[in-house]
Formats: C-alpha cells, structure tokens, sequence
C-alpha cells in the first residue's frame, strides 16, 4: 500500500501533499502574496535593453509614418545649407524653359543672320 501511495504521488504531481499533522507546517517566504519582488541584475539588464530597443523602433515609425515633422538635430556640428532655395540663390530654370530660350536665341540668331 506504501509503495502504491508513492507511485501515486509521483505519478501524479498536481494533486499536491495533503498533512495530517499539525505541527508539520512550512512558509515559502518566496511565492507568498505579501514578499517583496525581486529583480535578478541580468533580467533587469535584459528588461532596460528591450524596452530601449522597443523605445527606438517607436521613434523609427513616427519618423517613418510623420514625414511631415522633419528631422530635428540638436548637434551644433552635424548642419546642412540648401544652396538652390536661399533667398541669395541664382535663379534656376527648368530645362524646357531652358529650351525654348536655346531655341528662342537660335531662331534670333538666324533672324539676324538673314537680315545682314
């Protein structure tokens, strides 16, 4: 009867130890409601990277999904200058605005030509 109680008892771990014995008792200071939670160094470690990497790839999206907010730098050396849409800029024409002026100029010129 013994050795069919322990097979029973390790066949079947869920069914748990059950004591008649009042001054059998025991405390698990680690799974009870009121202990304090502890955080092992390297899970801690692990839990600050992944939610650095999770804060990252949100930045990645909005600045993917928002293209309308613009890059802002807070780095003095990292700058850019846009030399064709400052107000001391040459003017730039478009190539067929560029064209019909070669074409303007050749037909004056052989106008020209002609009336010499």
């Amino acid at each position: 009867a013994a050795l069919k109680k322990s097979a029973v008892d390790y066949m079947h771990p869920e069914v748990g130890v059950t004591t008649t014995d009042a001054t059998v008792f025991g405390r698990n200071y680690f799974n009870r409601a009121s202990a304090p939670e502890t955080e092992d160094t390297d899970e801690a470690e692990e839990r600050a990277l992944v939610l650095a990497e999770a804060a990252a790839l949100k930045k990645s999206a909005m600045d993917y999904m928002h293209p309308e907010v613009g890059v802002t730098s807070a780095d003095g050396a990292c700058f850019g200058r846009n030399y064709f849409n400052r107000p001391s800029a040459p003017e730039t024409e478009e190539d067929e605005f560029a064209d019909e002026r070669a074409e303007i100029l050749a037909e004056a010129a052989a106008l020209k030509k002609l009336a010499t």
